[in-house]
């Protein structure tokens, strides 16, 4: 992800990219009920553990199984409503005062799991890059 031309967040291999979205009701402990389902999350294989942990793995394993890195990413846009018009609304997003420190809440409580956390820039104008493996995108909501 980069930043104005800067790579500010990124990880190499198997992981989790995680766009994260508030709404008006979220609060803290919603964000760390996030933050542990996303990294507990069976969506990985043995495949994509590092080989000599591969043994012995169950069919799916989550991403803490794995100590895998993530990627969260403030995204607001989650929130768009198109349900009238060809204009989308942004109401159901919360304002920047109250989503950063719940995006940071979810990088806190992942850090405390002891996941490699890497960030976006709040706010910024980001240019995210990413191989979606399967493909699989998974809409979490807690």
């Amino acid at each position: 992800m980069t930043v104005e031309g800067d790579i500010v967040g990124s990880f190499h291999g198997f992981g989790i990219v995680a766009l994260v979205g508030v709404t008006h009701d979220d609060d803290a402990a919603l964000a760390a009920k996030l933050a542990d389902k996303m990294y507990d999350l069976r969506i990985f294989g043995p495949e994509h553990a590092p080989e000599d942990q591969r043994d012995g793995l169950a069919r799916e394993v989550s991403a803490s199984d794995l100590s895998l890195p993530v990627l969260v990413i403030s995204q607001f846009t989650l929130y768009g409503d198109t349900r009238k018009g060809r204009r989308p609304t942004w109401d159901a997003a919360a304002p920047g005062p109250v989503a950063e420190p719940l995006v940071d809440a979810v990088v806190a409580r992942l850090r405390e799991r002891g996941a490699q956390v890497s960030t976006g820039v709040f706010g910024a104008d980001m240019k995210v890059g990413l191989v979606n493996d399967g493909p699989i995108t998974i809409l979490l909501e807690v």
